[in-house]
């Protein structure tokens, strides 16, 4: 039995939180936000951290500055059981941080990218990663270090044994090139947003969006927030519905579904009963502010979870 459920290689970075402030902001002025948090950030370390509270066996590969924005981050995910003995320390550069500014559902996202885009191919350990049953990419345009000799090493974990989802998240150019379509007939499992998705297709619907890319990806896993999951596998769509909360936060909220999604996957569950389970820790997600802070309180996270059903889900079979 392989000692990892997950390996992960992505960056890791804090989000800064300012709450309250005027979607226009004037220049020169002093603007008063009215909350503030800290909290693990970046879409890879989000998956790792809360795939490992779900029970998943999760191992990281990533790179940081020898900083105290690294420490605290490297902390957070550790305190959740995942593996990171092979993070890498860069002697020159600092950690990246996210300042995010919320306004209802829409927010602004400002990123010094710092480590995230020191990660290379050549830097894995590739026997390293080959001890996960499944490997998982996120913020494949902010990655750009992987980029080269990325499709094959895809190409040589499948030859391991290893099934392989990504979530390229957003592309800040938004023109959705190279690598995605050299890595696209690697990926098993396919995890965009419906905006990305429409986006990186240039179609105007999700239908057309989906039809773009069916024959290249087995199973396509579309985020559609208040809307739920569409998820296309063997040639049929499915429509998983949302559960309805009052979000206090939805950052990160695609990063745990992708989460609760893999957690179940793994478990051999198919792929609509995979979306339910994410649909369901997406939205634990949006229970507190950040990515991750919903999944560090046992009470409320486990309360949450029972609540809407998800251990239930996890041990019917399938």
């Amino acid at each position: 039995m392989k000692p990892f459920d997950i390996a992960i290689a992505g960056e890791i970075n804090l989000d800064l939180i300012l709450y309250g402030l005027p979607t226009q902001m004037a220049v020169e002025r002093e603007l008063l936000a009215s909350d503030f948090r800290v909290t693990l950030g970046s879409s890879s370390a989000i998956v790792a951290h809360n795939a490992a509270i779900l029970g998943t066996r999760v191992a990281f590969t990533t790179v940081v500055g020898s900083d105290d924005l690294g420490r605290i981050a490297l902390e957070r995910l550790q305190s959740s059981g995942v593996d990171t003995s092979h993070t890498i320390h860069h002697s020159t550069l600092t950690t990246g941080v996210t300042l995010l500014l919320p306004h209802g559902s829409d927010r602004h996202i400002l990123t010094y990218p710092g480590t995230m885009a020191e990660l290379t191919v050549a830097d894995l350990d590739f026997d390293f990663l080959a001890r996960a049953r499944h490997f998982h990419l996120s913020s494949l345009y902010l990655q750009k270090g992987l980029h080269a000799g990325l499709p094959d090493m895809l190409r040589r974990l499948k030859r391991a044994g290893l099934t392989i989802s990504l979530d390229t998240n957003d592309d800040p150019d938004d023109r959705w090139g190279a690598p995605l379509w050299d890595i696209l007939p690697n990926i098993d499992i396919f995890l965009p947003s419906e905006s990305e998705l429409c986006r990186m297709t240039g179609c105007g619907d999700l239908d057309a969006a989906i039809a773009a890319l069916a024959s290249q990806v087995s199973t396509i896993v579309v985020k559609r927030g208040s809307s739920g999951a569409r998820v296309h596998s063997k040639d049929k769509d499915a429509d998983v519905a949302p559960i309805s909360v009052l979000p206090v936060d939805t950052i990160g909220a695609g990063d745990s579904f992708d989460a609760g999604f893999l957690s179940a996957y793994l478990l051999g569950k198919d792929a609509v009963t995979a979306a339910r389970a994410g649909n369901i820790t997406g939205a634990l997600s949006t229970q507190a502010a950040g990515g991750t802070e919903a999944f560090r309180n046992p009470e409320q996270r486990d309360a949450f979870l029972r609540t809407h059903g998800f251990f239930e889900l996890l041990a019917t079979m399938r």
